[in-house]
């Protein structure tokens, strides 16, 4: 099996998926990891038993961040043994990066020297909020070069009913909780939702009071909402109501749904075989959300066109 070697690309502000990727990738050093101040990342990795870490033929060889400093802590952290000063060096010295920072805003200026260098990249949720971008992003998508969702696509909470969805009945209504800003945390529920049951999108608006709220109304009349609580306790909740079911999760086990997502990264540059469609869905929704708020109405998805 082909050696996949990987760059890591970070940081972004309180967000330590360079450290948890990295780690679970390479595995980690626990002295190391004491100093930082990542304790519920050090927390969820020293319950994982060694057996759950890493993949055949991957690692994780290279990283940069806008910080030399804190680039030297996840090297050490994560058994990375080159920290380079410029992340052009990475071209022709690894296969993919992982673009591990959620500030959407810098995400094309980030990728754009790896994706015209044909290299593969993993993109950080959510990929963008502007169309000119994502129409950029499409066609890397579409060729087996670029991936970006978030984990919880994959959460295992959401596992029993994604599995069931055929005998759980016709869906009614869905509710999704996120702390944080809906911008940035908002495809978190949107993934989870859409990972369970794809659903036609109408109409997207967006309500602001005390929380952010994303109502989104399909095509048969169904109500999605995703409420965004801002610096509120960490949660993410789920809850799906048929006729005669309901199921209810609280998203917790982060490392599973970030392991699912580099095994499906790693997959698409052995295999080159990705499905976008979902994530170019998504983003347009999010696009979508922006414009109501814009606009303080309703806005019908089939108007953000790519």
């Amino acid at each position: 099996m082909k050696n996949i070697d990987l760059g890591m690309i970070g940081f972004s502000e309180g967000n330590g998926h360079p450290y948890s990727f990295s780690s679970i990738i390479n595995g980690y050093d626990k002295d190391e990891f004491k100093k930082t101040d990542w304790k519920v990342i050090y927390d969820y990795l020293k319950k994982k038993d060694g057996s759950e870490f890493g993949f055949q033929s991957v690692e994780v060889t290279h990283v940069w961040s806008q910080d030399r400093d804190e680039s030297e802590s996840l090297a050490r952290c994560a058994h990375i043994s080159n920290v380079v000063d410029d992340k052009k060096e990475m071209i022709g010295e690894v296969d993919g990066v992982i673009i591990a920072r959620d500030d959407y805003e810098d995400h094309l200026k980030l990728s754009k020297d790896f994706l015209e260098n044909d290299m593969y990249v993993f993109i950080d949720k959510p990929l963008c909020l502007n169309l000119d971008e994502l129409r950029y992003f499409k066609k890397y998508l579409e060729k087996g070069k670029l991936m970006s969702m978030s984990g919880m696509r994959y959460a295992t909470e959401l596992d029993a009913i994604r599995g069931n969805i055929d005998d759980f009945g016709e869906i009614i209504s869905v509710k999704g909780t996120t702390p944080k800003r809906l911008d940035k945390y908002g495809i978190h529920i949107l993934d989870g939702i859409f990972g369970v049951k794809d659903f036609e999108i109408g109409t997207v608006e967006y309500k602001r009071g005390k929380t952010e709220i994303l109502l989104l109304k399909t095509v048969d009349d169904r109500f999605l909402q995703i409420e965004a609580l801002g610096d509120s306790p960490i949660i993410f909740q789920f809850d799906f109501w048929s006729e005669k079911n309901r199921y209810h999760a609280e998203v917790t086990d982060n490392f599973t749904m970030f392991r699912r997502i580099l095994y499906r990264y790693i997959k698409m540059i052995r295999e080159e075989e990705y499905d976008p469609s979902l994530t170019v869905k998504l983003m347009r929704v999010l696009i979508a959300a922006d414009l109501s708020n814009k606009r303080k109405e309703s806005v019908k998805l089939d108007e953000i066109k790519i």
